[in-house]
């Protein structure tokens, strides 16, 4: 080949290179902008539905929503995989301490509440329980075992037997459970069934007649009941509800945390300010769970 057809050739090679790259720049450009949202298995129907309401004012923007637990979405935030932690609980000083260490120490943004509701299956005669009986239920010194000591019978149940349905313990909803209910000094009681899901726990409640459980009270079905909480044994108690978790008289009720890195991109702070505007909170009411404000 002469040197003048080589030179024709590499020249060639080199304009359809060119082009092939600026194609794949402009194919880029196209794609849009993604936002990975990770982490607690009790907002993940929220954050689902703020990502399609989302998508349909915004699609230039693709919102990718999973669960796995509110751990799972802190490692993830910190480990630089997700660009929004959802928590049901704030981090954990192990785990400030190695986002620290990684120079991304996240961001704290509160963008709702939930009422975490006491389940039973819907035939259960129970209809009020107190802050220590249920610690005397989870409890691993706890001396509560089986209904009659709540001074009930269960229509349908295999036996007296309480059988506790809880979460794993990488939960947000565990931890939270955990600090203000079994004791923060104490640890669960052994044999308790562990869901991965807040939904789960639910629908094994509802399966089973025997069964407590908690969980958010947005995943109620008709096959389960609330119980009224009372702060003391003798004292009134109180269903969980969006008027009774803004005025607090609800006893077990947190806020739900979105994490970001220190430094998010433009359009996760766009995400974010949507999420707690009038728009983005009146999903919230309508998921199940409980706005920032009355307003």
């Amino acid at each position: 080949m002469s040197r003048l057809r080589l030179s024709l050739l590499c020249l060639s090679l080199a304009t359809l290179s060119a082009a092939g790259c600026k194609k794949t720049q402009e194919a880029g450009a196209g794609q849009g902008l993604r936002i990975q949202d990770i982490g607690s298995d009790t907002m993940v129907n929220l954050a689902q539905a703020w990502a399609e309401a989302y998508a349909a004012v915004h699609p230039e923007v693709s919102v990718e929503v999973s669960g796995g637990g509110s751990g799972v979405g802190i490692a993830a935030l910190i480990n630089g995989t997700a660009d929004i932690a959802n928590a049901s609980r704030q981090l954990e000083p192990a785990e400030l301490e190695r986002a620290r260490q990684a120079r991304r120490e996240p961001i704290e943004h509160i963008v709702g509440f939930d009422g975490l509701a006491i389940y039973v299956h819907k035939n259960n005669p129970l209809e009020q329980i107190s802050i220590e009986q249920l610690s005397q239920i989870y409890a691993e010194n706890g001396k509560i075992d089986s209904w009659s000591e709540l001074g009930v019978k269960v229509p349908g149940a295999k036996s007296d037997e309480i059988v506790r349905v809880s979460r794993q313990n990488n939960s947000g909803t565990y931890a939270y459970f955990r600090e203000h209910v079994v004791g923060k000094k104490s640890d669960f009681k052994f044999g308790s069934l562990d869901m991965n899901g807040s939904k789960e726990v639910v629908e094994l409640v509802g399966r089973t007649p025997g069964a407590i459980g908690y969980s958010g009270f947005g995943y109620a079905t008709s096959a389960v009941k609330f119980l009224r909480v009372s702060k003391t044994k003798d004292g009134p108690g109180v269903l969980p509800s969006l008027q009774t978790v803004q005025d607090k008289s609800y006893p077990i009720s947190r806020p739900m945390f979105m994490f970001t890195p220190p430094n998010p991109a433009r359009h996760v702070t766009d995400y974010l300010s949507w999420i707690t505007s009038g728009a983005g909170q009146k999903i919230v009411e309508a998921t199940g769970y409980v706005p920032l404000s009355k307003g």
